[in-house]
């Protein structure tokens, strides 16, 4: 082959090489728009789904835009079960009270300098006929890892009080400290919750304080239902302490979600916004602010109902939605919850409760007091048998007791990774 015929195929060879290498990138680059593209489609859907029509809309003090939404167009009636369903304004009875909390306290006092409230209330309120229901943004979404998994939990989050391998219970990257009771049937559960704005590490890491009413095994049918208050910066986008409702019939897996991120929960009260921001909180050796929530089985209807404080009752969960749950409860949990991550190889140094572990005590640590179960006679009682549970004491702990005032009640979490946690 002479010289000038070499570097003429040379040259073909390396403009083909060009050709390829540019079709390959705008093949690459194309596919990654597509791709884009779809996941903003997706993204643009899901917003529509939830962000419902408003009749008014208020702009909170710390960002969230709160959408009044008139009760008969909320997310749950897009749920297949709810097409005709006849909206139950109030449960047909409340749990009766057999222990007497409202006395008056000598020590350890609970002051307050104003009620807990939500932020959004300093800007205005939502009209009887609507629920106030936070506003959904993209950048929410986009925290998620896919818009399926949006303002849903990761698998295997609830507290294995009965594994005896701390392995197993660890596998998840969830710590708990709390107590329970088990082995009978409940038909509901209240507690008045300690509010703090714990420190969290990472973006995908949380802490909050619950109750679980729990149903099933702990394998993939578990039933639960769940609410407290939590500070969970990929769900929310701050730091923020927020009241937070959970459900799900399938152990995490596909069923429920958090506040009204999917259809399942029935709001029909005006004033309280699921997943905003709780004001004010607790101090260290400052005034300490508590919630109350309680959560029952209607005894005729059979839904399950939520109560936040003393007079809002929030909404229930239909029974359709659970199976086990659908008879009764068979264990019940209260305490808090931390995601570790161990992001640089060492326990989180994020915090559970207050932070402190429970032998600082009050207006130091965070506490849960008065806590009562629901018995089949729609009674609120004393529960019986407690148990404690955690993963490893030296991040977080618990401690029970009992007094007059606060009847059975603990104080829980901790710091996180510490010389003794590492």
């Amino acid at each position: 082959m002479s010289a000038a015929a070499h570097f003429s195929n040379e040259r073909v060879y390396k403009g083909c090489l060009v050709w390829l290498c540019f079709w390959g990138w705008l093949s690459l680059t194309c596919a990654g728009r597509l791709s884009v593209s779809s996941q903003n489609l997706q993204v643009h859907k899901h917003l529509k789904r939830l962000n419902k029509p408003a009749v008014k809309s208020i702009q909170s003090p710390d960002g969230d835009i709160i959408d009044c939404v008139h009760i008969s167009k909320q997310p749950a009636f897009d749920h297949p079960f709810l097409k005709d369903h006849k909206i139950q304004m109030n449960p047909s009875t409340t749990p009766e009270l057999l222990f007497e909390e409202n006395k008056v306290s000598k020590k350890p006092k609970v002051e307050r300098i104003s009620p807990v409230t939500q932020l959004w209330h300093q800007s205005g309120v939502c009209s009887e006929g609507t629920i106030p229901v936070r506003r959904t943004n993209k950048e929410d979404v986009l925290r998620a890892s896919s818009v399926k998994r949006y303002g849903k939990k990761k698998h295997r989050t609830v507290p294995l009080p009965r594994s005896a391998d701390p392995d197993l219970a660890n596998q998840s990257g969830h710590q708990h400290a709390i107590a329970y009771v088990e082995g009978g049937k409940f038909y509901g559960a209240k507690a008045t919750i300690n509010v703090w704005e714990p420190k969290v590490q990472s973006p995908n890491e949380f802490s909050l304080s619950q109750l679980w009413i729990l149903g099933g095994s702990f394998g993939q049918d578990l039933n639960s239902i769940e609410a407290g208050w939590q500070v969970s910066p990929d769900l929310y986008g701050d730091n923020n302490t927020r009241l937070f409702t959970y459900w799900t019939s399938d152990a995490y897996q596909a069923t429920g979600c958090y506040n009204l991120l999917c259809s399942g929960f029935i709001q029909v009260n005006s004033q309280i916004a699921m997943g905003a921001s709780i004001s004010p909180v607790s101090g260290f050796h400052n005034p300490q602010y508590d919630i109350s929530i309680t959560i029952w089985k209607d005894p005729k209807e059979g839904h399950w109902w939520m109560q936040f404080g003393d007079g809002y009752v929030l909404g229930y969960w239909p029974s359709f939605l659970f199976s086990y749950l659908a008879d009764s409860a068979s264990i019940v949990e209260w305490g808090g919850e931390v995601v570790n991550m161990e992001e640089d190889g060492h326990h989180t140094t994020t915090q559970m409760g207050s932070g402190q572990f429970p032998d600082a005590g009050f207006s130091k640590a965070s506490y849960f007091r008065n806590i009562q179960v629901v018995d089949s006679s729609n009674n609120l009682k004393e529960p019986k048998g407690i148990n404690t549970f955690t993963e490893k004491s030296n991040c977080y702990d618990v401690e029970v007791s009992k007094n007059d005032d606060w009847g059975h009640y603990f104080y829980y979490g901790g710091p996180g990774r510490n010389p003794n946690c590492q």
